[in-house]
């Protein structure tokens, strides 16, 4: 979402004693930076000494920004460790930050009709027009016949696939709607959905609804869809599955996926684009409207040539996360769901088996459409389309303690094993099963997974008190059941062979989970061995693969390397469970 419209006081960003007045009255210790927001450069004084929560907390609690989601850019790194200090990821006096920010999505929206008729809903920001309609429809059930009438803002009638956010010029406005006849008659089906509510989050739009019958026929594309290299015809859009391997069979789910997200394209329902993040994701809809997927084309990643969000190009190719390459992250997205092997007893809602951490299908597609962000001009993008799964918000929402042990151990075995770099509480989901209202967790945004190095390695359920209980028999059982060298060649058959950085990191990370559990660790334990405690000290994984750098001879292949890391961790762990 845009930002440009923010008015910040430079005053407010300042800490008070240090500015003012006019004159500096400036802590030797104290140092200018400068927020890079959309184009505007805001200045804030901080102390060498101040955390980088502190700095986020004083962000957040300053006149125009009124979000606590939020993500501090520097040299082309996140500065994520929130207990590290600013001086730590090396800011100095006059250093330029990047601010990547998420402002308040609901919008107030106030409908009046021609016979009185008023109103009033609060909805998301990157909703469109035609939801206003569906909405008002369900709300004027006897009163307005929307299939002949225009709405109308500022004497400007509006069109289905206009964004509010498009439509609102001052954040804090209320938008005032006018339902009008239109000259001619436009029929346009309504959906009405019981799932959807007047008052709409940011959580709604994480929100899967798969209409069966619709998906039904929607198989009769499917054999097209295989064809990759087929030629599209003359047409503003276009949608098919990225397959290196022809001998790669897609699963029902995908393949009902990519069929009802092509159906929603040829509808009209166009890709809207997410208001947070730091690189580019478009809600992807079905035929009646219903957010289905998530597509993040690879030119518009953080730090990549076409991202959206302002964010400099990457000097060296590296990502946001230390051991990550731009352009890769729509790959990582793909494979984390590859390799997350299902359960038997574990069946999604599409009668197709799901993983045992529950990843949602994933799949690498080419797709075409103007709604994307084209500086260069309209081409086709690639990039991973992940399903949605209901639910009710993301972990960052509300506190652990509710959480399954089972559900937080299962998220933990994937992190673990891929080595995650970026798992915070905002990327798993909170969704509820059954009549009873089971809690299960969904693992989402899996972009930074195997990166090439351990140092960026962060697990936000470390804190939680789930992550101190031991894993049960089941759990234990399917982390014995792993084997990095099949999952290695699983992921080759299915187009991208890893480098052997990456390989050596699913390796070690694998031996690391499998050795752990064998010895009664815990979840907290072993993600402790994987995590650095602070910016700059070493976690335990990556003293132990210097150890055994340290004692390589020369012509050591890689599995003679493995054997002495594995060597190494033994001594480790038994040092740690003596």
């Amino acid at each position: 979402m845009s930002t440009a419209g923010v008015a910040v006081s430079s005053d407010a960003l300042l800490l008070p004693g240090y500015l003012g007045g006019g004159q500096s009255h400036c802590s030797r210790d104290s140092i200018l930076i400068y927020l890079s927001v959309t184009g505007s450069v805001i200045p804030m004084r901080v102390l060498e000494s101040d955390s980088i929560a502190s700095v986020k907390l004083r962000i957040q609690t300053c006149k125009g920004f009124v979000v606590k989601k939020q993500k501090l850019i520097f040299g082309g790194r996140e500065l994520a460790r929130n207990e590290s200090l600013v001086r730590d990821y090396g800011v100095t006096d006059g250093n330029v930050l990047h601010l990547v920010l998420r402002l308040s999505d609901l919008q107030v929206i106030t409908v009046r009709t021609t016979c009185d008729k008023e109103f009033k809903f609060h909805v998301e920001r990157s909703r469109n027009v035609g939801y206003i309609k569906q909405q008002i429809a369900k709300r004027g059930k006897g009163f307005v016949d929307l299939n002949n009438q225009d709405l109308i803002c500022n004497g400007e009638k509006l069109h289905d696939q206009r964004l509010i956010d498009d439509i609102c010029i001052d954040s804090d406005a209320v938008i005032h709607l006018v339902v009008q006849k239109s000259a001619k008659v436009r029929a346009k089906p309504v959906e009405k959905s019981k799932d959807f509510e007047l008052s709409i989050d940011a959580s709604d739009w994480n929100e899967c609804r798969v209409d069966k019958k619709e998906l039904e026929k929607s198989r009769t594309r499917s054999d097209e869809l295989h064809l990759v290299n087929r030629k599209p015809p003359d047409t503003d859009f276009w949608l098919e599955p990225v397959i290196i391997n022809p001998k790669v069979e897609l699963s029902a789910v995908i393949e009902n996926l990519i069929n009802a997200t092509f159906a929603g394209l040829e509808k009209g329902n166009f890709p809207v684009r997410s208001s947070e993040g730091s690189g580019g994701a478009y809600f992807m809809q079905d035929s009646l409207g219903h957010c289905i997927g998530i597509f993040k084309p690879i030119d518009e990643e953080p730090m990549a040539v076409n991202n959206p969000q302002g964010l400099p190009l990457s000097s060296n190719g590296e990502g946001l996360k230390r051991g990550t390459r731009v352009g890769e992250g729509a790959l990582r997205e793909v494979a984390a769901y590859i390799l997350d092997h299902p359960r038997r007893d574990r069946r999604s809602f599409l009668s197709d088996e799901i993983g045992f951490s529950g990843v949602p299908p994933t799949v690498m597609i080419r797709c075409l459409h103007k709604a994307f962000n084209h500086p260069q001009g309209k081409n086709f993008k690639i990039g991973s389309l992940q399903m949605f799964v209901k639910n009710c918000g993301s972990c960052e929402d509300m506190g652990p303690r509710a959480f399954p042990v089972e559900e937080v151990h299962k998220i933990s075995v994937l992190d673990i094993r891929l080595a995650n770099a970026d798992r915070h509480a905002g990327n798993i989901l909170v969704s509820k099963a059954g009549n009873e209202g089971q809690i299960i967790l969904v693992p989402i945004d899996h972009g930074y997974c195997l990166p090439e190095k351990f140092e960026d390695c962060t697990f936000d359920w470390l804190y939680w008190p789930q992550a101190r209980q031991p894993y049960s028999t089941e759990t234990i059982e399917y982390i014995n059941s792993l084997d990095a060298e099949q999952d290695i060649a699983l992921l080759k058959f299915h187009g991208w062979e890893l480098s052997l950085e990456c390989s050596r990191t699913l390796r070690i990370s694998t031996m690391l989970l499998k050795k752990g559990v064998q010895r009664g660790l815990t979840p907290f334990a072993i993600g402790s061995i994987m995590c650095r405690e602070t910016l700059k000290k070493e976690s335990i994984i990556e003293e132990i693969v210097n150890e055994a750098q340290e004692v390589m001879l020369p012509g050591m292949n890689e599995t003679a390397f493995l054997e002495s890391i594995s060597r190494v961790m033994d001594r480790r762990l038994d040092e740690l469970t003596l």
